[in-house]
């Protein structure tokens, strides 16, 4: 990973009160090359990277997205599909014993199977606006928890795991760290160094998804990635308002009390 030595902060968009901006965190990241540079700053949109933490849109997003990983491939066989003849195994009375039709019986061994699951499509629908807020309050937690970090490039010079794995370790990402690039193809040769690494992943940002988000311990981005989120997450005040309160009748429709 190629980043340019320089120190680069978080920090809170002018549009914020003074308040917010004192509650707000900021978290500073290190150069990959180790040196003592001038502080840079990144400003950052608040209405991406400051959003009022909503754990119920969290929860979710993380649902809809694990629902839709599900294969829904399990299957069983019924007493019609089960092989076997239909000849009736005993007759109905003098026996003294319980009354049984064919072998296929749910009651036997070797019977079919009476309710048991079929191949089905477990994926669920949720509204777009929704994803789109759950991606904004996983940032802001994020940002708020200072576990989110921006480079300004994710490159590396060469494709040797230990000059990497080394680098990291300096940095404190050697584990549970999501890389997340803007640029138009993810670098090869920090994925060739970082691939036997366990703990790292390196995406492009538009493969990023909210659970994502929460499931890793610590997101660094880069610039073109910032600017990718915050372009196509970013809403004016006003839009926001009205965005948040539509999402929230979305919610209530949903999960009616």
């Amino acid at each position: 990973m190629f980043l340019s030595s320089l120190t680069v902060y978080l920090l809170p968009s002018p549009m914020l009160s003074a308040t917010a901006r004192q509650t707000s965190a900021a978290a500073a990241l290190k150069s990959t090359r180790g040196k003592k540079t001038r502080d840079k700053a990144v400003l950052l949109d608040s209405t991406v990277f400051n959003h009022p933490i909503r754990h119920d849109i969290l929860h979710l997003c993380a649902v809809h997205h694990l629902d839709s990983l599900r294969q829904g491939s399990a299957n069983t066989k019924t007493r019609g599909e089960v092989r076997g003849s239909g000849r009736k195994i005993r007759p109905q009375k003098g026996t003294g014993r319980a009354r049984l039709g064919d072998g296929q019986s749910p009651m036997l061994r070797g019977g079919g199977v009476a309710f048991g699951p079929k191949p089905r499509d477990f994926s669920t629908k949720l509204n777009r606006k929704v994803i789109e807020m759950g991606m904004r309050v996983a940032l802001s937690a994020k940002l708020k928890e200072q576990r989110l970090g921006v480079v300004p490039c994710i490159k590396w010079y060469c494709h040797k795991t230990i000059t990497l794995k080394n680098r990291l370790e300096a940095l404190g990402w050697r584990t549970g760290t999501l890389f997340v690039s803007g640029l138009p193809q993810v670098d090869p040769a920090v994925q060739r160094a970082g691939r036997n690494l366990r703990g790292l992943e390196f995406r492009h940002v538009d493969e990023v998804n909210v659970y994502d988000l929460v499931k890793w311990r610590r997101v660094i981005l880069d610039l073109p990635a910032v600017a990718l989120l915050e372009s196509k997450l970013g809403r004016g005040p006003g839009l926001a308002a009205a965005e948040e309160a539509a999402v929230c009748d979305d919610v209530r429709s949903s999960n009616p009390v």
